[in-house]
């Protein structure tokens, strides 16, 4: 059997599989592996300058005639610069996270880009659908980085039952049973970022990589809650003394020290130091591979799953 999506007939993609925008490491070229493997590869913005999203663009388009799109940070500082070089870029597609994605909107819209905001709840859902998103991206608490509460699979039936548009499910997807799952949920697609961090195309360092293969289930630790920068990550030196610090009055100047350029050192391998942002899931991810590989396997695995599912009815 083959897995049809609405996905793919709008977006031009033979998997409905969103390679997830991950700051510092979804570059140009990590994007256009993943357009050319099937799915549809994002350029993350975040921390990059309008320039930085304008060459990274340029390199997408070198290496592939796949459609991809560009992640945007809603806070960046060049967030309008940056969205300037999607216009000028065509680029189809644009993911929206870290703010309202709405007042942004309209430009996109106006220029025929097909706009899907990631969101933590029903309401962010329904306030996307209403200012005209093509698609909203339903995340769950499993995933890696900056999280919402609410649980994959208790989130996205209610955005199902709320909006009439495409709903993508992320968090706690690692391989094609969890896939199907979501699909026979109702969602048009997955988007996916922990699994490809140990993919051969990822460009962070080899021991970020190694730490998530020999991650176990319960590795991964949530800091910030109760502010708006609620992260996941792997447990190690940084993350647990950021816990610790979470618990002692008047330690705010301390744990911003702890975390400044924590995601940078995490990418170039700094393994004690850095913030090694990951899913619940990497207790499931044992190998890497080439993308390509990775979504073959997915689609594998979630076309069997499907089909096993149905017998279970006849």
């Amino acid at each position: 059997m083959s897995i049809n999506s609405v996905l793919c007939r709008d977006l031009g993609l033979q998997y409905p599989i969103f390679q997830g925008g991950m700051a510092y490491i979804t570059t140009g070229k990590m994007a256009a592996a993943s357009s050319n493997a099937g799915g549809l590869g994002l350029i993350c913005s975040s921390g990059l300058t309008a320039a930085d999203v304008a060459r990274e663009v340029a390199v997408a388009k070198t290496l592939t005639d796949k459609p991809f799109g560009v992640n945007l940070m809603l806070q960046s500082p060049e967030i309008e610069k940056i969205m300037q070089i999607v216009l000028e870029n065509k680029i189809p597609v644009v993911t929206m996270g870290a703010g309202d994605p709405t007042p942004f909107m309209p430009a996109l819209l106006n220029a025929g880009v097909k706009v899907i905001p990631v969101i933590p709840h029903v309401k962010a859902a329904q306030k996307a659908a209403k200012a005209g998103a093509y698609a909203v991206v339903a995340e769950g608490t499993e995933s890696g980085g900056h999280i919402g509460e609410m649980t994959t699979l208790a989130l996205l039936p209610q955005v199902l039952a709320a909006v009439d548009i495409p709903v993508l499910a992320a968090g706690g997807i690692a391989d094609g049973k969890s896939m199907a799952a979501m699909l026979l949920l109702g969602a048009a697609g997955v988007q996916i970022g922990t699994l490809f961090l140990v993919a051969d195309e990822c460009p962070i360092a080899d021991a970020y990589k190694q730490s998530i293969i020999n991650a176990i289930d319960t590795d991964t630790i949530v800091t910030g809650r109760g502010t708006p920068h609620v992260v996941r990550a792997l447990k190690n030196p940084m993350s647990l003394k950021y816990a610790e610090l979470e618990k002692q009055p008047g330690t705010q100047a301390e744990r911003d020290r702890l975390a400044d350029k924590a995601s940078v050192k995490a990418v170039r391998g700094d393994v004690e130091g850095g913030c090694l942002m990951a899913g619940q899931i990497s207790g499931l991810i044992k190998q890497g591979g080439s993308i390509a590989a990775i979504m073959q396997r997915l689609m594998r695995e979630a076309e069997a799953t499907l089909a096993g599912a149905g017998r279970l009815l006849g």
